[in-house]
């Protein structure tokens, strides 16, 4: 079961490390044809002719940058400067600038390479079954050797085993050096970023507050409209039953078993109100907790714990919050088989990771609860990243600061 699942997060990462090398294998060939752009643009400056170009060059640069920063989880930052003095005089353009160039060559080799080596994986893989189909006469081969008979194709059909392999491992690690050298060139100098800081805290501050406000409007209605009326009713059935009492002790008793009743509803929803606050079970660690929630879960659920020394105590409810909300979208939505928590405390963060094989198509904008999840996430400066393409799989990484 253990090798099962090992293997089929294995694909998943592979299947994820292809698409990001196909969305950056796009952005690749765009910065290269927007890097010979620029190079025409500026052997056009002399006679002047250039000089009406720039704008279209440096929006381009701008909306091709953001576009990369978009795709590996960067803030973006709007459109670029229009003329010639303001764009040289950009930290940021000229940033994008120097960038254009490494992600056009060392962006395009990656990303060619993360395509082909599936491509070349299928091909030779399927090649003893239609390399017989090859008039006679020609070579159907796709590499240097001559195939001439069956132990020449399972040759061919090993080293795609060898290409399927190298797949499975490499396919992520190119994804994430693509990556990478994205986010190194694209980062901003130090005085942007610490404004952007600024900016990225006032907001967080500010949906912090939002995410209060909600909260407290939500044990509001649930105290109001669910504990408060039933021991409104618990109190009117108990007047009823005083006045029996005297003249029909039946009916009193009838009326004080209703109210019995009405006051054990009641107490289950100021329970079900606490947990909400801060779960109890969070007293018995975070691993207690989450292992009791996959327990719960109507898909089979693997978890897997290591968040030695414990966080504090926000960050714990704020992980049980994630797990509980997603494991809750795996039961309702996802239609899947199995599902994976894993919690994982690396240095001054924990890793939150919850993963299902179901159909995919996750919308943090379709009321899934997603959104909720996002604000108690960015309150504590953390964040979460949400992959789930349409057939699956899902996947859900939170990244919590904890501090010592």
């Amino acid at each position: 079961m253990t090798t099962t699942a090992t293997g089929r997060a294995r694909l998943v990462r592979a299947r994820t490390g292809f698409l990001d090398l196909g969305r950056g294998l796009g952005t690749a060939l765009t910065a290269a044809l927007l890097a010979l752009w620029l190079v025409v643009v500026l052997a056009l400056l002399p006679v002047g002719i250039g000089l009406l170009l720039v704008p279209s060059a440096a929006r381009g640069v701008r909306r091709l940058a953001d576009a990369e920063r978009t795709r590996t989880g960067s803030p973006t930052w709007g459109p670029g400067p229009q003329r010639l003095r303001a764009a040289v005089a950009d930290p940021l353009w000229r940033r994008d600038v120097r960038w254009l160039l490494p992600h056009a060559t060392a962006g395009l080799v990656l990303g060619f390479a993360g395509v082909l080596l599936p491509v070349y994986a299928v091909r030779d893989l399927s090649f003893p079954l239609w390399w017989w189909l090859v008039p006679a006469g020609e070579d159907p081969s796709p590499w240097w050797w001559t195939v001439a008979a069956w132990p020449d194709a399972l040759a061919v059909a090993g080293l795609g085993a060898v290409w399927a392999l190298l797949s499975l491992v490499g396919l992520p690690l190119l994804a994430r050096a693509q990556s990478g050298l994205s986010r190194a060139l694209l980062r901003p100098p130090a005085d942007v970023d610490l404004s952007l800081r600024v900016a990225e805290l006032t907001a967080t501050r500010a949906a912090a507050l939002d995410a209060h406000a909600a909260e407290l409007r939500r044990i509001e209605r649930s105290l109001h409209d669910g504990a408060q009326n039933r021991l409104v009713g618990v109190s009117v059935l108990l007047g009823a039953a005083r006045r029996a009492v005297p003249r029909d002790p039946a009916t009193a008793d009838d009326l004080l078993a209703r109210a019995q009743t009405a006051a054990e509803e009641a107490l289950a929803e100021l329970r079900a109100v606490v947990r909400g606050i801060l779960p109890p079970v969070l007293d018995r660690g975070l691993a207690a907790a989450v292992s009791g929630l996959a327990a719960d879960c109507r898909v089979p659920c693997r978890v897997e714990v290591a968040v030695e020394p414990r966080c504090p105590a926000s960050v714990e409810a704020t992980a049980y919050f994630v797990v509980a909300e997603a494991l809750t979208n795996v039961s309702r939505h996802s239609g899947a088989r199995t599902a994976s928590v894993a919690l994982r405390r690396r240095g001054e963060h924990l890793h939150v990771v919850v993963a299902d094989d179901g159909r995919g198509g996750a919308d943090p904008g379709a009321g899934s609860g997603l959104t909720g999840v996002l604000r108690r996430v960015e309150a504590l400066d953390g964040t979460l990243e949400l992959t789930s393409p349409p057939g699956g799989p899902t996947r859900v990484e939170v990244r919590l600061p904890c501090g010592s």
